[in-house]
């Protein structure tokens, strides 16, 4: 569909003829004298029957110009088709820790225990596979922390990331610190909004070089949200010497730390004792972190303005030819 972007610049189109009309006319002074070399040769071609064609010639050519200058002015436009785009979602960079405990068979899965990571595995890749908009990051951590899946719109391939994470690849410690930092590092290359981190992890920090309150708090600064999970069951029963006995297997999780480095990123903090627990924090966060479910509408605009600026151009130029020739 054609379109002008500024159709009122119509208005300018009596602009000459208004100054030409509107001003009165120079009179003849004896203060101030321009000297014109040719001015006999163009009085004595204004004289002549030639000389009166081709000056209306060259107001034509003017009176086109200033047309094809107010037209190129108004932007006229060609808008395209509208084209429905998908809405960017958020930038969930997703922590995960596989230390040692993470091993800790104690989550009630479909009526029998399975390992931590193992209920993590399968609830994480259903969140990361319902999360279509969003790009999605991985950072593993145990001694150490390392980047697993930079932030990707390709899910499948964070979900296949996951399922290759194994109990102790990066160490039988935990470094929650460092995976914060990590987390950030990646987010920050991405624009500030809905910029998030899920931290997932059964104990406290006992490893890395970076404090995880001190990185939350960088985190807070940078308005990166993360919702912090501790996962693992309250109390479990062992075989001992004296029998069975009930243990809480999740005395080293160190709920406290998480809900500051929650709070000061105006994040929550979750705790999943076995797997419907665990699916219930995602379902929580998917309420928290709206999909992008809505799209927007784009129509392309072809701009037209350099045709008539061009010729504008092109006359001038013609204008000043045959001007230049009437004069010599």
């Amino acid at each position: 569909m054609f379109h002008f972007a500024w159709v009122w610049l119509f208005t300018l189109l009596p602009l000459p003829w208004i100054i030409r009309y509107a001003l009165p006319e120079k009179k003849d002074t004896a203060e101030g004298v321009l000297i014109v070399p040719f001015y006999h040769r163009l009085v004595a071609s204004r004289s002549e029957k030639k000389g009166k064609q081709s000056f209306q010639r060259e107001s034509i050519l003017m009176t086109i110009v200033w047309l094809c200058l107010v037209l190129a002015m108004a932007r006229p436009e060609w808008l395209g088709q509208p084209v429905a785009i998908e809405r960017n979602g958020r930038d969930i960079m997703m922590a995960i820790d596989i230390s040692g405990s993470m091993g800790a068979a104690d989550l009630n899965q479909d009526g029998r225990n399975r390992t931590r990571l193992d209920v993590v595995r399968d609830v994480a890749s259903e969140f990361v596979s319902e999360r279509v908009g969003d790009r999605i990051g991985l950072v593993l951590f145990g001694t150490r922390a390392y980047l697993q899946t930079p932030l990707t719109f390709d899910r499948k391939t964070v979900v296949a990331m996951l399922d290759d994470a194994s109990i102790g690849l990066a160490g039988p410690q935990t470094a929650i610190g460092d995976s914060i930092g990590i987390s950030i590092k990646r987010l920050l290359e991405e624009p500030e909004e809905d910029r998030v981190l899920i931290l997932l992890t059964d104990g406290a920090s006992n490893s890395g070089s970076v404090s995880p309150v001190e990185a939350a708090k960088l985190a807070g600064q940078e308005k990166i949200k993360i919702y912090t999970v501790g996962i693992g069951a309250d109390s479990a029963t062992v075989n001992t010497l004296f029998g069975p006995q009930r243990i809480n297997p999740s005395r080293d999780l160190d709920e406290r730390t998480l809900k500051e480095i929650a709070s000061v990123t105006d994040g929550l903090y979750f705790r999943a004792r076995d797997q419907s627990g665990l699916q219930k924090v995602y379902e929580a966060i998917n309420q928290l972190e709206p999909l992008a479910g809505e799209s927007d509408v784009f129509q392309p605009i072809f701009p037209l303005y350099p045709w008539p600026l061009g010729a504008a151009l092109l006359l001038s130029l013609l204008l000043g030819c045959v001007v230049r020739g009437r004069i010599l």
